[in-house]
């Protein structure tokens, strides 16, 4: 959809008002000279010269449009009742121009009672024609015929546009269902991952500390582990529902402990990739810094996707990954060579595009582009809470 001030000012009107202006833009151009003498004269019955009454049958078939998509029946109801005065009384109006568009729009936007605008607009258009053939109307009922198809013609686009309009909201619908169920779901798998293993060790230790009252010095050990321990799970908790609701920051856990598990996880990652025929090169500059499991994914799945890319379109070129750990933020720089692209492994482009996202959630960076000399680089800073 085209985006522009002036257009999005357009669409937040109220839809009366916009159909509103097409019907006072109708009005003038039926009264422009140079389309004066354009349109329909059905009954073709003896012209008569624009008068009151003409200008009321034009006003109605144009200015009646403002409700034609909010009130599509009564639209069509009031541009019939112009069309019938124009026709019956020999006027020659461009403002004609609107019985099509009323048809139309009661075929795409009457929700109830469809049949019944339909039969009532046929049983109309019958009594017009009876109407039009006693007053001496010249054209026959093959002409009538024509008229009256070319009319159910534009009901007809105007129901397969509505149709089309509702099949697309209701795909929309069902892919967000789905996507709420996957993500449902792996909210859930992180849940018990991150959180069931701290709160069985907190259960455990206190069960443990119920039989040391003997002994303060130990008991106050276990107290003291329990209680790093739930706030180990409340900082990966508040990680996890900065995943939950995207639409804001991830707050930082005041004190997160390290779990260890994803950054463990990068040597075999790297093993696994020169097992592949990369030739990868691993450096960690620093000691690792207290952070949640949210984080360490983040960083695990920025070094996996940047190797996975390096696979796909830099075969056989060296790659450094350099991990760089300060107090308060982890610095991931992975440079892969220029090389050959394996055949058939192309991506969808959403890789590091999703890991952005991800990598935002934590307050961080990620930039990915070609550097100077042909390399490749993704580049992510990922803050930790203080």
């Amino acid at each position: 959809m085209l985006r522009h001030p002036l257009l999005d000012r357009w669409r937040a009107l109220p839809v009366t008002l916009r159909d509103a202006q097409f019907g006072v833009l109708l009005a003038a151009i039926a009264f422009l000279p140079a389309l004066a003498s354009y349109g329909t004269r059905l009954g073709e019955l003896p012209h008569r010269p624009t008068d009151v009454l003409a200008v009321a049958a034009a006003f109605t078939m144009s200015l009646s449009l403002a409700a034609r998509r909010s009130r599509p029946a009564v639209a069509l109801a009031l541009v019939a009742v112009g069309f019938t005065v124009q026709e019956l009384q020999g006027y020659e109006s461009f403002a004609s121009l609107g019985l099509i568009v009323a048809i139309y729009s009661a075929g795409a936007h009457q929700e109830r009672f469809r049949p019944w605008v339909a039969g009532a607009a046929t049983v109309w258009y019958v009594l017009l024609a009876i109407a039009l053939h006693a007053a001496g109307a010249a054209p026959g009922v093959g002409d009538f015929i024509t008229f009256y198809l070319s009319l159910a013609i534009a009901a007809a686009v105007g129901a397969n546009v509505r149709s089309h309009r509702h099949a697309t909201a209701e795909r929309l619908r069902l892919e967000g269902e789905v996507a709420v169920a996957a993500e449902r779901a792996r909210i859930a798998r992180e849940l018990h991952d991150v959180v069931t293993h701290h709160v069985t060790a907190m259960v455990v230790q206190a069960n443990a500390g119920q039989f040391l009252a003997a002994d303060p010095a130990k008991a106050t050990q276990v107290m003291v582990t329990v209680s790093d321990t739930g706030r180990r799970a409340l900082g990966e908790l508040r990680d996890l529902l900065g995943v939950l609701d995207p639409t804001r920051e991830a707050e930082p856990a005041s004190r997160p402990a390290p779990s260890g598990d994803d950054l463990a996880k990068l040597a075999g990652l790297v093993e696994q990739t020169r097992a592949a025929g990369l030739p990868v090169t691993l450096t960690e500059d620093g000691d690792v810094p207290p952070m949640g499991a949210g984080r360490e994914t983040a960083i695990y799945r920025v070094v996996q996707e940047a190797l996975t890319n390096a696979l796909k379109y830099a075969a056989g070129a060296p790659v450094e990954v350099r991990l760089s750990y300060h107090r308060d933020r982890v610095e991931i720089v992975v440079t892969s060579g220029p090389g050959q692209s394996t055949p058939g492994v192309g991506g969808s482009g959403r890789g590091l595009t999703g890991l952005r996202e991800r990598v935002s959630l934590f307050g961080g960076t990620l930039d990915f582009g070609p550097a100077p000399g042909g390399d490749f680089v993704v580049s992510a800073v990922v803050p930790l809470a203080q």
